[in-house]
C-alpha cells in the first residue's frame, strides 16, 4: 500500500505541473509569441504527459500488488482498494482518490493551445485527459482515480 500511495503522490505532483505548465503555454500563445519560447512551453507540457504516462502504468502496477494482497480483483479502482484496506489506508487512498478528481479538473478547466491557432502546436488536451480519466490502457480499468469526472461513482 505504501508504494501505491507513493505513486500516487508523484501522479497528483504530476497533474499539478501539468496544470500550470498548460496555463504558460497559454500565456506565451496569448502574448503572441510563436518562436521558440512557444515550441519550448509546448515541449515541457508534452514532457510532463510523457512522465503521467510512465506514472500511470507505475500505479497500475502498485495498484494490482495492492489488490493481490487484499484479496481483491486485478485492475482495481482506488474505492474498492479503499474499501477493502480498511483504516488507515481507506482514509488515505480515498484523499488520494479526491485529490486526482480535483487535480483532473483542474487540468480540463485549464485553457489549452487551439490546434488551429499554431499549426506546428497542437498539444492533444483529449489524450491527458483520457490518460487522467483512466482510458484503455495501463491497468486502469478505465477508471483511472474512480471516474474523475464522477467521485461517486462506485467501481
Amino acid at each position: 500500500m505504501d508504494r501505491l500511495s507513493q505513486v500516487l503522490w508523484r501522479e497528483r505532483e504530476l497533474l499539478e505541473t501539468l496544470s500550470y505548465k498548460l496555463a504558460v503555454e497559454r500565456l506565451v500563445l496569448d502574448s503572441g509569441r510563436t518562436d521558440g519560447l512557444l515550441l519550448s512551453a509546448t515541449r515541457e507540457v508534452e514532457g510532463v504527459r510523457a512522465a503521467l504516462r510512465a506514472t500511470e502504468v507505475l500505479r497500475a502496477v502498485a495498484a494490482d500488488e495492492a489488490a493481490e494482497a487484499l484479496g481483491v480483483a486485478p485492475d482495481p479502482s482506488l474505492t474498492a482498494l479503499a474499501d477493502a484496506a480498511g483504516d488507515p489506508w481507506r482514509g488515505i487512498l480515498l484523499d488520494h482518490r479526491d485529490a486526482l478528481v480535483r487535480l483532473g479538473a483542474a487540468v480540463t478547466r485549464t485553457p489549452g493551445v487551439g490546434a488551429g491557432q499554431v499549426p506546428a502546436v497542437r498539444p492533444s488536451r483529449r489524450r491527458t485527459l483520457v490518460l487522467i480519466a483512466g482510458g484503455a490502457g495501463a491497468g486502469s480499468g478505465g477508471r483511472g482515480a474512480d471516474a474523475v469526472d464522477d467521485p461517486s461513482r462506485e467501481a
